[in-house]
């Protein structure tokens, strides 16, 4: 696409749109959730409700990232800044393939929160999570007797409830008990979602779970002395219902999040946790199943082929990518040019080494390598992969500010005061970090090749005698 000089104003317009309507035009599906809207989208891993948006204001919650209009539009449709800002402008506007343009719709008041009839008896809830989830009979029936579990009339669910500090019904979630066929989880209409399935003790701890099944599941294999200490199912991987257990419940000091061993709840652990410190709390800590999640872990105690554990890619692509970056002496006169050459090439590895490099001589005094190692290690122990789920486009955007932010600094401030060399370095260190990632999103996107189709390969190789 050509390059297009917008004003300043066109910029500030286009960044002002109000996304709810925009995204209406473009056929998107949104829901009200009070002064704010839920965009709601399916792809291959299902149903996902995680942003919301308040006028051209967005947030995914989830992934931890937000911003104004046109930064979604390249975060969500990954577009170019070109296409981002003319698309909201009103140039151009490209409806979904799957759904035609339509007018904007009146917005539905919110739910009223109302408990699935229950049936009179609970066998089939009892036969899905003994038989099938191998869940001990003493645990079911302790929610059961509480009223925080049942057997709805209609379609023989599972039902979860979550109550208030006053006992009152305020949120519940079905589970549908199919022995064959497709199954699903819903959360129930007017869910409160500050409210989850819980039991509350006398002791500091709390264990936090994505589901309701996971956290009858770990009961049932550490079942000793369970009830003195509190468990709560986030109902997936939002922090509502922590936040108000710990609230609630002042007793409660110590979290172990116990959420699913895959990219997802690997990346809901660590978002938890940086949320509770910024909350004042310090003693958190991490419960991984050793297969995915603690309903594997049931199973394969009982015998029954579990799935396994499901490595975090990206997470492993970017601290590999780290440990391959090596140190070399910094050249002073020649910092801006080998950055230079390096993005120009797309060459990110390489990027990271020569600004790692950089940022380590202007802290690291004579001891530049072992400030080089200290560097990767922060890098290392900072990385959040749940804040790293952008477009490629955006984080090369990012790259070049960072890169654009340390030459500006290089070239105007030539004699430095202590303050302004650390923050020099700490230019470079961020220009090292987008690099990384870059680098992480280019790998990201290669094709994985399985250990069948490389062996087919070499096979093929040597038939042609190239072996």
């Amino acid at each position: 696409m050509p390059y297009i000089p917008f004003t300043e104003e066109q910029k500030i317009a286009a960044n002002s749109v109000d996304l709810a309507d925009f995204l209406r035009l473009r056929g998107e599906k949104l829901e009200s959730a009070g002064r704010e809207h839920k965009l709601v989208y399916y792809d291959g891993s299902g149903k996902h409700d995680s942003i919301t948006i308040n006028g051209s204001r967005w947030f995914d919650h989830k992934n931890q990232v937000g911003g104004g209009a046109v930064r979604f539009m390249r975060y969500f449709y990954g577009m170019d800044f070109q296409t981002a800002v003319q698309e909201l402008l009103g140039r151009t506007v490209t409806p979904l393939s799957h759904s035609p343009p339509k007018a904007a719709v009146r917005e539905e008041k919110p739910k009223e929160f109302k408990l699935p009839e229950a049936n009179g008896n609970m066998h089939r809830v009892f036969a899905y999570l003994i038989k099938q989830r191998f869940i001990a009979l003493d645990i079911i029936s302790y929610f059961a007797k509480r009223h925080t579990l049942y057997e709805d009339k209609e379609h023989h669910n599972a039902v979860f409830v979550g109550i208030d500090e006053n006992g009152v019904p305020r949120q519940a979630s079905k589970r549908s008990t199919n022995s064959f066929g497709k199954t699903f989880r819903i959360t129930c209409g007017g869910s409160d979602t500050r409210y989850s399935f819980a039991h509350f003790g006398e002791s500091e701890k709390l264990f936090a779970f994505e589901a309701p099944i996971d956290m009858m599941s770990f009961l049932t294999l550490y079942p000793q002395d369970w009830q003195k200490h509190s468990y709560i199912a986030m109902n997936g991987v939002y922090e509502n219902a922590v936040i108000t257990a710990l609230e609630t419940h002042k007793h409660i000091s110590e979290i172990i999040i116990c959420t699913d061993n895959d990219e997802g709840g690997i990346d809901a652990a660590e978002r938890l946790t940086d949320i509770l410190k910024e909350k004042g709390y310090t003693d958190i800590s991490r419960k991984l199943p050793e297969f995915k999640d603690w309903n594997e872990c049931l199973k394969a105690e009982n015998g029954v082929e579990a799935l396994a554990a499901v490595p975090h890619r990206r997470k492993e692509i970017y601290y590999e990518t780290l440990s391959e970056l090596r140190y070399f002496r910094c050249s002073p006169d020649r910092i801006i040019d080998r950055l230079s050459k390096t993005l120009r090439n797309g060459q990110y590895r390489y990027l990271a080494e020569y600004a790692l490099a950089a940022s380590a001589f202007f802290i690291g005094g004579k001891n530049e390598n072992a400030m080089f190692d200290r560097l990767k290690s922060k890098l290392f122990n900072e990385y959040r992969a749940y804040s790293d789920k952008g477009k490629m486009t955006s984080k090369q955007d990012d790259l070049r500010n960072a890169y654009k932010a340390v030459t500006r600094d290089l070239r105007y401030n030539q004699s430095r005061t202590k303050e302004e060399i650390i923050q020099t370095s700490k230019l470079l260190f961020q220009l090292a970090d987008c690099a990384v990632r870059c680098e992480t999103e280019q790998e990201m996107s290669a094709p994985v090749i399985s250990q069948e189709e490389a062996q087919e390969e070499i096979s093929e190789a040597i038939s042609f005698g190239f072996g």
